[in-house]
């Protein structure tokens, strides 16, 4: 039995050239065979076969084959036969012994005309119950092969079923579509569905995926088509875009994990092209903190717009290997002639920050190094501080000496009334491009606000997707708490676009379209990787939402993306916002003095330094700057330690 299993695993591993052939010859000694026992059954003997009777068997077996191989015997799937390729085979089989009848007939006595009725019979036993000996078999074997329902009947659905049906993970067993005009038909052996049978369906077939063949409709049609399949404890994937399968960067059988962009994107908004060149082809870039979610993604954006050479300038070496590493194939591959340099180092350097554009001539710096991390800024409030006010800072000099052309701040919504350290701290840095803007300078100073992105190093996605797959409990800090969310291609679009928009001091802001309610977003996560919610309600169910508390600096809600003066602009997604900002000797004053502040690393009056400039920031909590704690700590203890010698 083991060899059988392993013969049979040789079989279907093999390529589809090999499997044809020996299922041919089996074919041609069923036929053999078939004809043998007719003759036998016939009270025929074997002993002594006349010239006539081998000729006979010989041009029945090979105008059999042809016949067989014409009506496409050979192109269907034997572990997927279904009734369309069983018919065909008995019309096959009938051909066969119809010619097989018309043979005896003619070159031998008529009496033995009947032996084509039991040849028929033989033939059918031996080339059809083969066949479904074999599927019965295979479909044993693959006992662990994933039942899926594929959504969408049209081109890619019929290729992806195809696609499928010569793999060994997923068998397809019906599609789902909504066009009426195809309800209850069958396409290449599997029948039409509408998408309200799926309930009932799954259960009656033992669906477990639904996949989604829908790789050319829109965000908004496939986020509908999302919320007709999360009642239903499926666990759904999809195939990649229609851009990437004709360009051949994916075949159509290559599933993959749900985007969360299918659920909260929207529809996108063609870039212009004319503004996303403007100030990157046949020019110098430079792009700070190039390894992270952002910069790595501008960078994608920028090598595609054909500058001369792309600066990654980036603290982390494995962040600015991975990104290096990706553009240089992504050059290679398309046989361009971009210069690709890596460069480690930190935004606080600002000698080699200006070393580094003047040396290789930048013409537009696009500044995305940050600490982005709400909690982690909290802790750490100095270097947090450092890093976005004094790392920007620096950088804008290092441009303005080097004569950069433009400078593009990548900042955020949370810098708007600002609660926490790291939103304030961005407001600050753009508080000192106005003001350099202000002082004037040969360099066009920008900047850019938006708020979440989708699939981000700090992002929400991956983490609820990694606790899904482990078993739970999703962890969100507020059943209320809301969030704007926008993918990382169309921030990095849009920054662009607007960097290549802005005069000098222009604070720009993105819209983010609706808000997104997080506890919400969690559910459908849940849905939708084919678990059921665990409540009060449903205590069998597989994944608990645990509600964990607002961290330090975090809103409840998050705040519009500007103030009070809004302007639109000629982009549809891009606004202006008009912002209070500092003349430049008062913003040289208050960049000394916070900069003295963190030397001393005084937290106290680092948030009180906040409070005073224009930022609008407004904490609402104590301060929890971890090393500041610790020394408070020590130093308590110590005082406690010379009280008691004191009085002992």
């Amino acid at each position: 039995m083991e060899k059988l299993s392993s013969a049979l695993h040789w079989f279907l591993d093999s390529p589809r050239s090999i499997k044809r052939s020996i299922t041919i010859i089996f074919d041609a000694l069923a036929v053999w065979l078939s004809i043998s026992l007719a003759i036998i059954v016939n009270n025929q003997s074997l002993v002594a076969w006349s010239f006539q009777e081998v000729g006979i068997t010989l041009l029945t077996l090979v105008t059999s084959i042809v016949v067989f191989i014409k009506l496409g015997f050979y192109r269907a799937i034997l572990r997927y036969i279904g009734i369309t390729a069983v018919s065909v085979l008995l019309l096959g089989v009938t051909i066969s012994a119809v010619m097989y009848g018309a043979l005896v007939w003619l070159f031998q006595d008529a009496l033995h005309f009947g032996q084509s009725i039991f040849y028929w019979c033989f033939l059918t036993l031996t080339v059809g119950g083969s066949r479904l000996i074999f599927r019965a078999y295979i479909r044993n074997l693959g006992s662990d092969i994933v039942n899926v329902a594929i959504y969408g009947a049209g081109a890619a659905g019929r290729q992806l079923a195809s696609a499928l049906r010569h793999g060994d993970q997923y068998r397809p067993v019906l599609f789902i579509d909504d066009d009426y005009s195809i309800q209850h038909s069958e396409i290449d052996g599997l029948k039409v569905h509408l998408p309200d049978a799926l309930g009932e369906l799954a259960v009656k077939h033992n669906i477990s995926h639904v996949l989604l063949a829908l790789p050319s409709v829109s965000h908004s049609v496939r986020n509908s088509i999302l919320k007709k399949l999360e009642p239903y404890p499926l666990k759904v994937k999809t195939i990649a875009g229609l851009e990437d399968i004709v360009n051949g960067k994916v075949n159509i059988e290559e599933l993959k994990e749900l985007d969360i962009e299918d659920l909260l994107g929207r529809d996108s908004v063609n870039p212009d092209q004319d503004l996303l060149e403007k100030c990157i082809a046949n020019k110098v870039v430079m792009v700070t903190g190039a390894g992270g979610s952002i910069g790595s993604e501008l960078c994608r954006q920028i090598i595609r717009l054909q500058p001369t050479a792309i600066l990654l300038y980036e603290l982390s070496e494995f962040g600015l290997y991975k990104i290096e590493a990706e553009l240089r194939s992504y050059v290679k591959k398309n046989g361009l002639k971009i210069k690709v340099y890596p460069l480690i180092g930190s935004v606080e350097n600002k000698l080699l920050l200006k070393h580094c554009m003047s040396s290789f001539g930048v013409s537009t710096v696009y500044h995305a190094a940050a600490y982005k991390h709400v909690p982690i800024v909290e802790h750490n409030i100095v270097q947090g501080i450092r890093n976005n006010v004094f790392g920007t800072f620096h950088a804008a000099e290092a441009a303005d000496e080097a004569g950069v052309e433009k400078f593009v701040l990548i900042s955020t919504d949370k810098a708007v009334r600002p609660t926490n350290v790291m939103g304030a701290s961005k407001r600050v840095a753009e508080l000192a491009l106005q003001a350099l803007n202000e002082r004037g300078s040969k360099t066009v100073f920008t900047m850019v606000r938006f708020g979440n992105v989708l699939g981000s190093s700090g992002s929400v996605v991956p983490l609820f997707r990694e606790q899904i797959r482990s078993g739970g409990p999703v962890t969100v800090t507020h059943p209320d708490i809301i969030r704007y969310f926008m993918t990382i291609p169309e921030a990095a679009q849009l920054v662009i676009q607007a960097g290549a928009m802005g005069r000098g001091g222009d604070v720009f802001v993105l819209d983010m379209g609706e808000p997104v309610k997080i506890a919400t977003l969690a559910e459908r996560m849940i849905h939708l990787m084919g678990r059921t919610m665990k409540s009060k309600d449903h205590p069998e169910g597989d994944i608990e939402i645990k509600f964990s508390g607002l961290r330090p600096g975090e809103k409840l809600y998050e705040e519009l993306l500007v103030g009070e003066n809004v302007e639109g602009t000629e982009h549809p997604r891009i606004m202006t916002a008009k912002e209070e900002f500092l003349s430049w000797p008062e913003m040289q004053s208050a960049l000394g003095h916070l900069e003295a502040l963190c030397n001393d690393l005084d937290c106290h009056q680092i948030v009180q330094c906040l409070l005073e400039l224009p930022t609008g920031y407004n904490p609402q909590h104590d301060i929890c700057d971890l090393l500041s704690h610790q020394r408070q700590f020590n130093a308590d203890s110590r005082e406690k330690v010379v009280k008691f010698k004191t009085l002992s």
